[in-house]
Parts: C-alpha cells; sequence; structure tokens
C-alpha cells in the first residue's frame, strides 16, 4: 500500500515538473522569438540608416565630380565615363561589391586634385609646357590630401593618388612599380587612359575607342595591369560596352 501511494506521489512530482518544464520552455520560447524580431528589426533600421548614408555620399561623390567638370569644359563628363567604364571593369573581373562601390567612387573622384590647378592649364588648347605638366602632375598628390580625412573606404584616398602610377615605375607622384600599386588604382588607370584617348581633348580630336584599345595592349605588362587590359578589352571588343 505504502508503495502504491510512494509512486502515486512521485507521478504527481514528475507530472507538476513536466508543467514547470513546459512554463519554462514556452517563457523561454516567447523571450528567444521576442529578441529575435526586436534583433530583426534593429538590422533592418541599421540597414535602412546604411543605405541611406550610402546614396548620401553617392550624391556627394557626383556632385564633387560636377564641381570638377565646371572648372574644365573641355572635359566635362570624364570623371562620369571614368568610373563607369571602372566599375564595369571591375565587375567583369569578378572583384567584389565592396570592391567594386569604392573604384565607382574613386572613379568620380580620381582627378579631385584639379580644383588646386590653374583653370588656364587646365583649359589650354596647346601642348603644356614642362612647368604647367609639373603643376599637373601634383594633382594625384593633392585629391589624396583632400581626400584621406574624410570617411571614404582608405581604398578610395590610395587609389586616387596612385592612379597615374605604371608598372614600370614611369607614372607619378610615387614612381612605385607592380605590386606595389594597388588593384585599384591600376583599374582606375586603365579607365582613364582609354577615357582619354577615345574622347575630345582641347589639343587634339577624338581618337576612338579602337586607338585607345591599341595604346593599352602594346603597353600591357609595361605600363598597364595585364589583367585590369584584358578584362577592358573584352568589353569594348566583345561585349560592346558603350561610355
Amino acid at each position: 500500500m505504502q508503495k502504491n501511494l510512494d509512486l502515486l506521489k512521485a507521478r504527481d512530482e514528475l507530472r507538476n515538473l513536466n508543467k514547470n518544464l513546459e512554463t519554462i520552455v514556452r517563457e523561454r520560447t516567447f523571450s528567444l522569438q521576442t529578441e529575435v524580431k526586436e534583433r530583426k528589426s534593429i538590422e533592418e533600421d541599421l540597414k535602412k540608416s546604411f543605405n541611406k548614408l550610402k546614396r548620401t555620399m553617392e550624391g556627394t561623390v557626383k556632385a564633387i565630380a560636377l564641381m570638377i567638370e565646371m572648372r574644365d569644359p573641355y572635359t566635362a563628363g570624364h570623371e562620369r565615363r571614368v568610373a563607369k567604364l571602372a566599375t564595369a571593369i571591375a565587375n567583369e573581373m569578378g572583384l567584389s561589391k565592396e570592391q567594386i562601390d569604392e573604384i565607382r567612387m574613386a572613379g568620380f573622384l580620381h582627378d579631385i586634385g584639379k580644383i588646386v590647378v590653374p583653370a588656364e592649364i587646365l583649359c589650354k588648347p596647346g601642348c603644356l609646357n614642362e612647368n604647367e605638366f609639373g603643376i599637373i602632375k601634383t594633382h594625384p598628390r593633392l585629391g589624396y590630401e583632400i581626400i584621406k580625412d574624410i570617411e571614404f573606404p582608405c581604398t578610395v584616398a590610395k587609389a586616387i593618388l596612385q592612379h597615374h602610377e605604371r608598372l614600370d615605375g614611369t607614372g607619378y607622384p610615387g614612381g612605385l612599380m607592380g605590386e606595389d600599386i594597388i588593384l585599384e588604382a591600376k583599374i582606375i588607370s586603365v579607365a582613364d587612359v582609354v577615357e582619354a584617348i577615345s574622347s575630345h581633348r582641347p589639343y587634339r580630336p577624338a581618337m576612338g575607342f579602337k586607338n585607345a584599345i591599341s595604346e593599352i595592349i602594346e603597353k600591357k605588362n609595361v605600363l598597364y595591369d595585364p589583367h585590369v587590359v584584358d578584362a577592358c578589352v573584352r568589353l569594348i571588343n566583345e561585349k560592346n560596352f558603350q561610355l
């Protein structure tokens, strides 16, 4: 008899424990669901804030690019076209979205240092003399100094600084060679050259894509990164890319 009573008591205790456990599980599950919902809400708010900040930054970059172009009407649209081609090259090379966004930004801003260059030099219809070209050659470093302390990704400022460097060390302002030049700058470099050759300049008419492509192919592995050149050539010759 006592044994049966003990069994009944144990069963009741077990039943109560199960009920308590179920209550604890329900409460914990509800708490976790609430935490997940709150976390998702926070993540969505952060994503919205990030996208808004990104749009604001892109708008600022485009406004700066327009300001650069207004000082040099002969190259109107240059920044936009370089950004477009550089972005397409980066896509063709399979770079990450983050890298592509940074390259697009650097494309828009690569000539920001020209804000400091006198307009009469920028718009000169003839060839520049040695002193004038020396002033032009300061624009990558000036651009870097303007951008470096702003909250842009660090590669943007470096790409601006290095976009006139060349693989063989003959570029400026640092005479960097090979792997010392970041990939983003190598891409901007090729896009800049192709756009410049194929477009009108105050001292010559537009020379077209054909001449631009011939130039970068001829100087591949000497001045320009071979992978960047190959991607650019594919875009223009095989995929009918248009600026």
